[in-house]
């Protein structure tokens, strides 16, 4: 029969096989969207609180120009109709659905604007913990895009990172004077997520429990 020392060695060195450098972790996908149709779109949360309140956030218009990839709709947009005959303060969201974050996270994203000389446009991108739409609790500005530098006339990739571990909603904030602001996409997004060491150790502590129960059971 097999010592508590044995059993214990035996564990340790299964713990080690499972337990990969955080640097060689397989990042999982916890997000995938290319807004191929708005309407259709799932769990995510579009809220206009521009004063006045005008359009949200609707289907890109491939006159304007074309998406990322994909059908030239198939990407979201905004523009200063957000206020209400473009006119007034934006201030118009879009929420990602409730992701589970299991480690260091990176939201990867494509946005453009349509340039034209005299406006310029401002995105925020926002986070907040947990599974809440207030867009109060979007506390955690990770970029903005525009505003005091001129947003991307062609489709360009951002990717921003996040130390998070737990549910968590990202946000898209379009704002602005609605007179000096004129029209922005976004596509593409996706957001991945690097399981924590934490976890693997987790899982090692319960084979090494479910081995000792073995033992007392035999």
């Amino acid at each position: 029969m097999k010592t508590y020392k044995t059993l214990a060695a035996a564990a340790t060195l299964a713990l080690a096989a499972i337990v990969p450098a955080t640097s060689h972790a397989q990042a999982v996908e916890v997000l995938s969207e290319d807004f191929d149709d708005v309407e259709m779109l799932t769990g995510w949360s579009l809220m206009n609180n521009s004063v006045p309140p005008g359009e949200p956030w609707f289907q890109g218009t491939a006159e304007v120009f074309p998406a990322h990839q994909g059908a030239p709709t198939a990407y979201i947009a905004a523009n200063y109709f957000s206020a209400a005959g473009g006119e007034g303060s934006i201030n118009n969201w879009l929420i990602t659905p409730t992701l589970d974050l299991i480690g260091p996270t990176t939201l990867t994203f494509f946005t453009r604007s349509a340039p034209v000389v005299g406006y310029n446009d401002t995105l925020e991108v926002r986070f907040s913990e947990g599974s809440g739409s207030d867009p109060a609790g979007f506390d955690t500005l990770l970029a903005t895009i525009g505003g005091a530098t001129p947003y991307p006339g062609s489709w360009q990739e951002f990717n921003l990172s996040l130390p998070y571990v737990g549910e968590g909603r990202f946000a898209f904030r379009y704002t602005g004077d609605a007179e000096i602001s004129n029209y922005v996409g976004i596509d593409t997004v996706s957001v991945l997520s690097v399981p924590e060491p934490s976890a693997y150790l987790m899982l090692g502590a319960g084979l090494f429990a479910f081995t000792m129960l073995r033992r007392r059971q035999a």
